[in-house]
């Protein structure tokens, strides 16, 4: 073992002194039959007055807490569906399997066969006939009393975190209610679900830092990918007009408690549709999503109560700057002032950004924080939105919206561009940027630019952050919470 202290140490002699008493330790033929929640529901009905003859129940845990008393002994397991307190009786099972109970430790997995009864203090138990042991846990778990409370400790051993903490599991389950809620949102809206490549070689549909590996037998350097879009816009080429993925992107890009290198996405796009029905649909997928999570459109998220219903503000990202931002409304289209403010204010700006990027720089920082409720903001410049359709009253801005929730953005969504021509333009300008310094710029794409030239219908696309919706909806002040593994620093 990789820790000889002590106690792992004559653990593992325990082990091999009862393997070689022809214990089997790590048993696979115990047939679970039942759950916790099983016996729970059975105890519930029967504090309800349902009569029932006593069924038999088989079932299979971790034991978590162990409590013995000389021929007897009250004890804890734990499954997938909870925990449920036991009670053996050497008189019971008998003195072989009393003998090997008396060997379990905290930790291992047993099976157990037995009817429930209550205790004296009311308590519903149940009481063991037969005894199993199904798999000896070699490394203690944690003290009970003081758990394994840690963060980082909490995330580099995941499965321990999820042994000892139930609220844990519960953010995990409730993760996987939100993805289903909007999956089945999308499907019952004739979405179509589908999967484009992790490895990509032009990497696109974002303005990010990309991982980079190399594909040995085709000689070539590959992109993990920051994003489906450019993908999953061919797909709408391909007439499949309505379409959805939710997965994986990578960025290499900071850690934070909102940013992990490896994230999950929710990117949707609909052929005929404008940034407007995206944000009108939006509104309809969070109220259901919220339904089906919490049951209430009202959440509590880090003691600020959020409105979920519906319509939500709108406003557009030079109203919002002005307003609660404190930019002076006549400086916003002057680069050399705007940049000057934001470095008064401490805000990293350089001065090779464009007119586009200084702004949204500010609102970052005066204005996002605020936008606690449900908020659309919208009119993005054309020159940071590069596949975003232009608004046809006024060029400089596109017809695209971010929704911020809690004081951080949650989706992003516009009318794509359609005009072959128009993104080649955008994306030789990206590519100017990057050959300026910007890591961030898109790269060029010929074979996207090859496919809108065979035709694209009008449509919207929409991308949606699923970990922090679940931060939302489990009340986590870090992505790091909602991730089962997130990314650490080696030690």
């Amino acid at each position: 073992m990789e820790d000889q202290s002590d106690v792992v140490r004559k653990s593992c002699e325990k082990a091999e002194r009862m393997a070689a008493e022809g214990i089997e330790l790590y048993a696979n033929d115990f047939k679970v039959l039942n759950t916790v929640a099983d016996i729970l529901q059975y105890s519930q009905e029967s504090k309800a007055g349902v009569e029932n003859e006593a069924p038999v129940f088989v079932v299979a845990g971790r034991v978590i807490s162990l409590r013995r008393f000389g021929k007897a002994a009250f004890f804890h397991i734990l499954d997938r569906t909870g925990r449920f307190q036991a009670y053996i009786q050497r008189d019971e099972v008998g003195k072989e399997a009393y003998s090997l109970f008396k060997k379990i430790d905290r930790g291992d997995y047993v099976g157990l066969k037995g009817k429930v009864f209550q205790t004296k203090t009311g308590e519903w138990t149940l009481l063991v006939n037969e005894f199993f042991l199904v798999s000896k846990a070699i490394r203690p778990l944690p003290e009970k009393f003081h758990g394994l409370k840690d963060p980082e400790k909490r995330y580099r051993q995941r499965y321990l975190d999820l042994i000892m903490n139930p609220e844990v599991r519960d953010i995990f389950l409730k993760r996987s209610l939100v993805v289903q809620a909007f999956r089945n949102f999308l499907i019952e809206r004739d979405f179509c679900e589908v999967e484009t490549p992790m490895m990509q070689p032009i990497p696109g549909g974002a303005e990010a830092k990309p991982f980079t590996t190399y594909h040995n037998a085709l000689g070539m350097e590959l992109f993990l990918r920051i994003a489906p879009e450019l993908y999953l816009k061919r797909l709408i080429i391909g007439s499949i007009e309505r379409v959805f993925e939710i997965n994986r992107n990578f960025r290499n890009e900071g850690i934070s408690t909102q940013h992990n290198p490896e994230f999950t996405m929710m990117e949707f796009y609909q052929a005929y549709a404008t940034y407007e029905d995206l944000m009108k649909l939006t509104e309809e997928m969070f109220v259901f999503v919220a339904g089906q999570v919490a049951g209430d459109t009202r959440i509590v998220y880090q003691g600020n109560e959020i409105d979920l219903s519906p319509p939500w503000r709108r406003m557009t990202l030079y109203d919002a700057l002005t307003g609660s931002g404190g930019v002076p409304s006549e400086i916003l289209r002057d680069k050399e002032k705007l940049t000057a403010f934001a470095l008064e204010r401490s805000i990293p700006v350089k001065k090779t950004h464009r007119l586009g990027k200084i702004l949204t720089k500010l609102f970052d920082v005066l204005v996002e924080p605020g936008l606690i409720q449900p908020t659309f903001i919208t009119a993005y410049p054309t020159e940071i939105s590069p596949l975003s359709r232009k608004n046809p009253s006024d060029a400089s801005v596109t017809d695209r919206f971010e929704l911020f929730i809690s004081g951080r953005e949650i989706a992003n969504g516009f009318s794509e561009l359609n005009d072959p021509v128009d993104q080649k333009e955008r994306f030789l300008q990206q590519v100017a940027d990057r050959d300026a310094g910007d890591e961030e710029a898109h790269y060029m794409d010929s074979d996207y630019i090859r496919a809108l030239e065979y035709g694209m219908p009008p449509a919207a696309g929409e991308g949606v952050g699923i970990d922090r919706v679940v931060m939302l909806f489990t009340d986590a002040p870090s992505i790091r919470e909602v991730i089962f593994f997130p990314h650490l620093k080696n030690r």
